[in-house]
């Protein structure tokens, strides 16, 4: 099944004005600023709250394929997953320097952005968004399972 965006304008803000904790709201609109200047898009709101930007298509070897958005976020209290779809181990370096944060596969987990610095914060998602866009829109095998570490 495809992720397929909600294209209404008001569905992001929306979920971001129904999350009960005004920290998370506040880190949200941080994120949604940096995410929309680093990708030029506007924000989706995907699949199970998750607010994307962008969007690029793959195709595995298995046949399977489909769209993502190119970088996101998913707000929750207490925590914040951000997405790099080219996977967390192309960044061992600048995670050292991020602050307070834990990683699986493609997701960086943050409690707040408060914990972490920002402005590394925002070379990471650059970086991630840059190499995911510079796959010729065709992504072939999962990149957080074959990253470099």
């Amino acid at each position: 099944m495809d992720n397929i965006p909600d294209q209404n304008d008001s569905a992001v803000k929306d979920y971001i004005a129904s999350l009960d904790d005004e920290q998370t709201v506040k880190d949200s609109q941080v994120l949604m600023e940096m995410m929309q200047r680093i990708s030029g898009h506007e924000p989706k709101l995907w699949n199970a709250g998750t607010i994307g930007f962008g969007s690029y298509h793959y195709k595995y070897d298995s046949g399977r394929e489909g769209d993502g958005h190119t970088i996101g976020f998913y707000p929750r209290k207490g925590k914040i997953t951000v997405y790099l779809m080219d996977g967390t181990g192309r960044y061992s370096e600048l995670l050292a320097k991020l602050g307070k944060h834990t990683t699986t596969g493609y997701c960086l987990y943050i409690r707040r952005l408060s914990d972490v610095e920002l402005p590394i914060l925002e070379q990471i998602v650059q970086g991630s968004y840059e190499y995911i866009k510079s796959q010729d829109g065709h992504i072939h095998q999962i990149l957080w399972k074959t990253a470099k570490k």
